[in-house]
């Protein structure tokens, strides 16, 4: 299966559940066994917060667009074009001061838990 970046930006943002009130930033482009991988823009939201929680699978970002910070685990690091970040199962982590444009691949990967 190919994923194609342009085609799901233009999903976003999605209709809001409970989480995200105000619409979704994110669409999953590819899925299979324990892999998910999102296309995350979290500057397509009406209020401009990333309003992630620790999930349960270790995460990979590959910022394809923009700019930013991602504060992981309270440690703060420049976020942009062609930068890559892990995240460990169950560790804190969001993103601020992102441009307008800024956009990243997430990939979601192992068992629960983290490897």
């Amino acid at each position: 299966m190919k994923a194609n970046i342009g085609e799901t930006l233009k999903r976003l943002p999605g209709a809001p559940p409970a989480a995200y009130p105000e619409d979704v930033p994110f669409a999953t482009v590819l899925a299979g066994g324990t892999m998910q991988v999102e296309v995350f823009a979290p500057g397509s939201k009406a209020d401009r917060r990333d309003r992630q929680q620790p999930l349960s699978q270790d995460e990979l970002y590959f910022v394809h667009g923009g700019e930013g910070e991602i504060i992981i685990n309270g440690q703060r690091f420049d976020a942009g074009t062609g930068d890559a970040f892990f995240v460990a199962a169950g560790v804190a982590h969001h993103f601020e001061n992102f441009s307008e444009d800024f956009v990243t691949w997430v990939v979601f990967y192992g068992p629960q838990g983290g490897e």
